[in-house]
């Protein structure tokens, strides 16, 4: 046999390792993650459901204001805007709890769980009088600005308890 000349073969390097078939290891982590996955979307879809109430006021809310830059009318948008507070507040609240409330109870209790008195000032004190005043009275005394940016954020604060 000629030693310069050896009957060597060229090396064959193994195929490269597929990501399929995947271990089970992984499978763990795909059913963990999509099982905390489905958790959290829930979650999320609850926390959306249960915010319907306060976001349908809301918006009632900013068509009321607009109106009332139409028709500038303090008597109407305090009766819309007294309603549609006892209307969001009973979505939250147990009916026993509000339903019954009236005058200074009620804004004491639109108070609660807010960072400022926003209904112990005179825009929102004004939300006691106003439904009921002359439509052809004077009504220099009415912020309409204060009374509407408390309705605003007692309606963008959720309530202690509520979600």
């Amino acid at each position: 046999m000629n030693e310069n000349v050896l009957p060597l073969r060229d090396l064959h390097l193994p195929d490269a390792i597929g990501w399929w078939p995947l271990a089970p290891g992984w499978w763990g982590v795909i059913v963990i993650a999509s099982v905390v996955l489905a958790y959290v979307l829930w979650r999320l879809y609850l926390r959306w459901q249960a915010n319907a109430p306060r976001r349908y006021a809301m918006r009632e809310l900013a068509r009321y204001e607009a109106e009332y830059l139409v028709h500038r009318d303090p008597v109407t948008l305090g009766k819309q805007v007294s309603e549609l507070l006892r209307r969001g507040m009973l979505a939250y609240a147990p009916r026993e709890e509000i339903a019954g409330l009236t005058g200074e109870q009620w804004l004491a209790w639109l108070d609660q769980g807010m960072p400022l008195p926003y209904f112990h000032t005179e825009g929102g004190k004004s939300l006691l009088s106003l439904p009921y005043r002359d439509p052809e009275g004077d009504f220099s005394d009415i912020d309409v600005s204060a009374l509407l940016a408390a309705v605003r954020m007692r309606l963008s604060v959720p309530l202690q308890g509520a979600t």
